[in-house]
């Protein structure tokens, strides 16, 4: 799924050879157009999946994979302890900016497929090979943080509806996350191939979903004057700098940006994905940056005590937030299903990623058992061996929960700094290539050489910076408890791969670009 994006000029040849080598798989309905076969031929890689996806059902999978304006109001605790109501306004606004560059740079999808093909010959292989694991890492503890966010969603609602009767336990929120999951499963098994017409439907809700949150706020809640939103920044992180204590909260605008590649995965299944796949992202950053915007500003409105909020036994400050404003336990249980609902389907979005991004990387060898992991189902036209994987990783991720939720919350964290670093890799090996003054492939979608040097320029500068905060707690003074562990996981995850790399996988992994200099 990480297959380029670009689209290269390949001559008569060329093209009679990409019909020799393309079997009859797919229907040539499927197949995709002129443009995608070219570029399979580039990358020499053969057909296996059906093409079709086309851009509102690409532009649904990305926008509600990310659900922005609803990740805003799930990762509010973040920014409400450092940063306060501004804080927390700015830091999103500081994030959509920098994750524009991120964006608009050409390297933002196909991550470990664009480092084989641009990083130094030297080590060409060796970082795409780190790229391709911190890859499957970041999608598939995305999936699981989607599951746990719809399990403590539930959990939430239970605590306000049976206050009285319903006594939390920590296997509750496994059982949840398993189940989710599981449901997830079937949506990308039995249904694979009616998942662009759902996400399409589900797109529809996404949007309408919105105002069907936003409005019942801006009716029924007490307003707060616009001098204590706008203008009061709070250090409740105890880090002694309200500058320090707003970049560290810039980590929750991040959790609700970050994905923008989710959809550079499915590529092989997108129809004209050199031109649809970069204006679906584009078009996904304009309306979930917007709709998080009016989201984040609506709800510092809304908040007339950030510790009430930030104590509530809800679990989530905007649940206690939406029973504060309408004053009903059922509307509060309506607003927070329907936020459920569109992170369930986040979820569904997550495990066809996660699945495309395994398959990918095992079918150029880069994992255990990669002739398994790359097999594609006929029945289904879907990598099937990836997608159990994906689903046995993450029901054995929920069972940490039972034991300790720190560390799962740790590896949860996982997904962003993972993901972060792929783009970090990505975007210096390409801006590293400008600067050598070598020469990039031409692509349908470019900003020219100028434009590109800037903005790849203003996205590596944001990602490190966004990248080194993530492995910030959130309070100064931390205990074993409010520790982020992330650091030691992440850490521990590279050195396995790097141990498999030079035990194993520096044997038979080559890298995708071995396959586009062989049709050179």
């Amino acid at each position: 799924m990480d297959s380029l994006t670009s689209s290269q000029t390949l001559g008569p040849s060329d093209m009679l050879l990409a019909s020799e080598k393309r079997p009859d798989k797919v229907s040539s309905k499927m197949a995709g157009t002129s443009h995608d076969q070219e570029d399979m031929l580039r990358i020499g890689r053969e057909q296996e999946l059906n093409r079709n996806f086309r851009f509102l059902s690409v532009l649904g999978f990305t926008a509600v994979l990310m659900c922005t304006w609803e990740a805003v109001l799930f990762g509010s605790s973040y920014g409400l302890i450092d940063g306060g109501l501004g804080g927390m306004i700015y830091t999103y606004i500081g994030g959509i900016t920098g994750f524009t560059a991120v964006v608009l740079a050409p390297t933002s999808g196909g991550q470990y497929h664009w480092v084989s093909e641009f990083a130094p010959p030297e080590c060409q292989k060796f970082l795409s090979y780190i790229t391709g694991w911190v890859c499957v890492l970041g999608w598939h503890t995305g999936i699981a943080a989607c599951s746990y966010t719809v399990s403590n969603m539930m959990i939430g609602l239970l605590s306000i509806n049976y206050p009285d009767s319903y006594v939390h336990q920590p296997w509750h929120g496994t059982v949840f996350v398993i189940g989710n999951a599981c449901t997830a499963f079937i949506f990308n098994t039995f249904l694979a191939q009616k998942l662009p017409i759902i996400e399409g439907v589900i797109l529809i809700i996404h949007v309408f979903g919105f105002f069907a949150v936003l409005i019942p706020l801006w009716v029924l809640a007490p307003i707060q004057s616009p001098s204590r939103v706008f203008l009061h920044i709070e250090d409740r992180g105890g880090w002694g700098n309200d500058g320090l204590s707003c970049l560290i909260g810039l980590v929750a605008p991040i959790y609700a940006l970050i994905g923008p590649d989710s959809a550079v995965h499915m590529a092989e299944e997108i129809r004209d994905a050199s031109w649809t796949l970069p204006k679906g992202m584009v078009w996904t950053l304009v309306l979930n940056g917007l709709t998080g915007l009016a989201m984040i500003i609506t709800y510092a409105f809304c908040i007339s005590d950030i510790d009430q909020v930030l104590a509530s036994s809800t679990g989530f400050p905007f649940i206690q937030v939406f029973l504060d404003s309408t004053g009903s336990v059922r509307a509060t249980t309506g607003m927070t299903a329907l936020m459920m609902v569109l992170q369930f389907c986040a979820t569904i979005s997550n495990v066809a990623t996660g699945s495309r991004q395994l398959y990918a990387f095992a079918r150029d060898d880069g994992l255990p058992y990669s002739k398994f992991l790359s097999h594609v189902n006929r029945r289904f036209v879907i990598p099937l061996n990836a997608l159990c994987v994906g689903l046995v990783v993450v029901c054995l991720l929920s069972l940490i929960n039972i034991g300790s939720s720190v560390a799962f919350n740790a590896i949860m964290s996982l997904g962003t700094v993972s993901l972060l670093s792929s783009y970090i890799i990505s975007t210096f090996c390409l801006r590293l290539k400008r600067w050598r003054g070598e020469p990039v492939p031409p692509a349908r979608w470019s900003l020219g050489r100028r434009w590109s040097i800037i903005v790849e320029t203003v996205a590596l500068v944001f990602l490190v910076l966004v990248w080194v905060l993530c492995f910030f707690p959130v309070t100064r003074d931390v205990t074993p408890g409010t520790m982020n562990w992330c650091v030691a996981i992440f850490g521990g995850v590279v050195v396995l791969a790097l141990v498999y790399y030079f035990l194993f996988a520096r044997h038979v992994y080559t890298g995708p670009v071995s396959r586009v200099r062989a049709l050179v």
